[in-house]
């Protein structure tokens, strides 16, 4: 499979300026997999910010949407 950095790239919503892997989806999933994490692109913007990855986070992020 070709990675498509370029195309990753627009539509990347992660604020975190030093990532390695900005671009590089199947690498984000897996890092934070791995931390028990879920990728930035997964939550809203206001939330995405706080760097806070984690599946409780989450999940707070969601319950308080609704």
């Amino acid at each position: 499979m070709e990675c498509r950095k370029t195309s990753n790239l627009e539509g990347c919503t992660c604020s975190y300026i030093g990532c390695s892997k900005k671009g590089l989806c199947c690498e984000c999933v897996s890092y934070h997999r791995l931390n028990n994490e879920i990728p930035g692109c997964f939550f809203p913007k206001d939330a995405e910010k706080t760097y806070d990855r984690s599946i409780e986070n989450f999940i707070r992020t969601y319950k308080l949407k609704k």
